[in-house]
């Protein structure tokens, strides 16, 4: 599947044409690789790193895409590698 395409069935980009200037400005590594071509193909255990809003995300695909679906359809077919950590729950203040 091309990369531009696989970016916008998963829902990390809103559009094709923006998968494709991401792509296209050397912005995503596919297995530790950067790709300018929109047409490089993706398949099953490839590992992606994406530039995203919040910071640096690492994706490995699971399964192909049909189609653009709903966001837990699409989050089904990739494994985070990065996940954050969660933050630490915050301690009750103790009155005296």
């Amino acid at each position: 599947m091309r990369i531009d395409k696989l970016l916008w069935f998963l829902r990390f980009a809103g559009t094709r044409g923006l998968a494709q200037g991401w792509v296209e400005e050397g912005h995503i590594r596919l297995n530790g690789r950067r790709v300018e071509r929109c047409s490089a193909g993706v398949k099953v255990g490839d590992v992606l790193v994406l530039p995203l809003r919040n910071g640096v995300r690492v994706i490995e695909i699971v399964t192909l895409p049909g189609r653009r679906g709903p966001a837990l359809e699409a989050q089904g077919c990739y494994r985070v590698l990065d996940a954050a950590p969660l933050a630490p729950l915050a301690r009750p203040e103790i009155e005296p």
